[in-house]
């Protein structure tokens, strides 16, 4: 489980840094910086609940979501998927990071970064592979990162039902694939991606 042996390293602001969807086939990609409180105001059910997004079912990261909302600063930033095929999905990623601690209250004295990159941030960076199993403050990141990417891919759903993006936020399922082959790319496609650019 995560927990602050990492940010315990450093003094000042320290933000957790991870980005959501990488891989699908459509919709943005995502990033959230968050600052997690360390005197004694983060809410104790953090401490012993926060972990990797992807390990926790969807109704508990709604509400650990709301838990960090309430308590910790927080940015998210994204790329759009027109960026994605012009610059590609790594280079997207990092605008996306570097948006999300832009819109931070203040600039954080470190970030800890999922990955094995350095995004270029305005501040010291230390990259952490498997961060969010690691840090606590990453793994808030990618818990508030994948809330809001879900969120916006159901919305989006509502518009291109075909594809089941409420369901698999634009990963490359079956249903998605059936979609695809039936009804052809939508604005909100990845064109750069196979198999999206074969069926163009």
């Amino acid at each position: 489980m995560p927990d602050f042996t990492i940010e315990d390293q450093y003094t000042g602001r320290i933000a957790g840094i991870d980005e959501v969807g990488r891989g699908p086939l459509a919709g943005p990609v995502v990033a959230a910086a968050v600052i997690l409180p360390r005197d004694g105001r983060l809410i104790p059910e953090l401490l012993d609940e926060l972990n990797d997004s992807k390990k926790i079912p969807a109704k508990k990261r709604d509400h650990l979501a709301k838990l960090i909302f309430s308590c910790a600063d927080i940015g998210i930033g994204a790329a759009s998927v027109r960026e994605i095929d012009a610059i590609n999905i790594l280079q997207a990623t990092f605008v996306a990071m570097r948006r999300a601690v832009a819109r931070l209250p203040h600039c954080p004295d470190y970030a800890l970064v999922d990955g094995n990159r350095d995004p270029g941030l305005p501040c010291c960076v230390q990259t952490v592979v498997k961060g969010d199993s690691l840090s606590l403050s990453i793994a808030a990141a990618s818990i508030i990162a994948k809330v809001v990417r879900d969120r916006a891919m159901t919305r989006l759903a509502g518009r291109y039902p075909h594809f089941g993006w409420e369901g698999n936020a634009g990963y490359g399922v079956k249903k998605h694939l059936d979609g695809l082959t039936l009804f052809g790319p939508c604005a909100h496609h990845r064109k750069s991606f196979r198999p999206v650019a074969d069926l163009l």
